[in-house]
């Protein structure tokens, strides 16, 4: 009698052990699946900003230097690879195409172009999309991380390797409030 209530008390470890590494197992991939999802919008954002630049290129010879930014850091953040190098990547382009959109600010006829226009709405929406995706990735890193210090999945966690994610995180300098001049 008590080697089968010890057998049944073994078996119910063993499925406890199972489910938490089973947990850990289903929040990595569904990191993985989110960064994913990130790096996808971000393809689409780079995809767009050549053909931005060159409709803007039209209007603003003369603003090279903007141009050359925009060209410089959508390189970089199209060859950075981890979430931290990524996030400072964008970033830098994130402000590189506010210079760009300043530019367009002093071109009207610029502004009224459909192409333009239409381009700037595109990017606005791969914008969005950008968003929403660091943010469901976010939430999945904080469950994760989340999940590998709290006891006793952190025994788990430690026994087979997890390793806590980074957030993707904006700038300092993107979290300050934006000046409004009229």
């Amino acid at each position: 009698m008590t080697g089968i209530i010890v057998l049944v008390i073994l078996v119910l470890i063993v499925v406890v052990l199972v489910g938490m590494y089973n947990g850990l197992v289903q929040l990595r991939v569904r990191c993985d699946s989110a960064w994913s999802d990130i790096d996808v919008q971000l393809k689409r954002r780079h995809d767009l900003i050549p053909n931005l630049v060159e409709t803007v290129k039209g209007y603003a010879a003369h603003e090279k230097g903007t141009f050359e930014n925009v060209a410089k850091f959508r390189s970089q953040a199209m060859q950075a690879t981890t979430p931290e190098d990524k996030a400072a990547a964008e970033n830098q382009l994130t402000g590189a195409l506010k210079s760009l959109f300043a530019v367009a600010e002093n071109y009207p006829e610029l502004k009224a172009s459909e192409e333009f226009t239409r381009l700037q709405g595109s990017l606005s929406e791969v914008e969005d999309s950008i968003q929403n995706s660091r943010r469901y990735y976010n939430a999945v890193v904080r469950d994760l991380n989340t999940k590998i210090q709290v006891f006793p999945t952190n025994l788990i966690a430690g026994m087979f390797g997890f390793q806590q994610r980074q957030f993707f995180e904006t700038a300092a300098a993107d979290r300050e409030p934006v000046a409004v001049k009229f």
